[in-house]
């Protein structure tokens, strides 16, 4: 790496703006889900409340950023695949977490450089979660 594509700041969280940014990021990902007809089928996963998916999120964001690691501290390792089993998740669903989070990202003004990055990782750990074809 040269020393000009080193990111400007040491972690992904303080680059993105910190817990009030994830927050941010974190609320409008589930208002997006829950407005837009193009994420129906992953909103349809959620059940009828997102209340504790968005706080789970914001949790899991922040220390997956590089920040306070609040999720692991409330329930350990966050075993992602594992948790995620029992809702299904095929190429449909990927997609759309995957749109939604970028239209998110966008909307509260995650830095493009950073974007860009998220997205790449978003992209391999979504993929990463389907368990059903299609």
């Amino acid at each position: 790496m040269q020393i000009q594509d080193k990111p400007p700041f040491d972690t992904p969280f303080e680059w993105i703006g910190g817990e009030a940014k994830v927050h941010a990021l974190t609320e409008r990902f589930y208002d997006l889900m829950d407005l837009e007809p193009a994420y129906a089928a992953l909103r349809a996963v959620h059940g009828p409340s997102l209340d504790n998916a968005r706080q789970r999120l914001f949790w899991f964001l922040c220390g997956w950023l590089g920040g306070p690691q609040h999720y692991t501290e409330r329930f350990g390792h966050p075993m992602l695949r594992a948790r995620h089993l029992p809702f299904p998740i095929g190429i449909k669903e990927r997609d759309q977490w995957l749109a939604c989070m970028d239209q998110a990202m966008h909307e509260t003004g995650v830095p493009e450089d950073l974007r860009t990055r998220l997205a790449q990782s978003f992209f391999q750990t979504a993929d990463w979660m389907r368990n059903k074809g299609g």
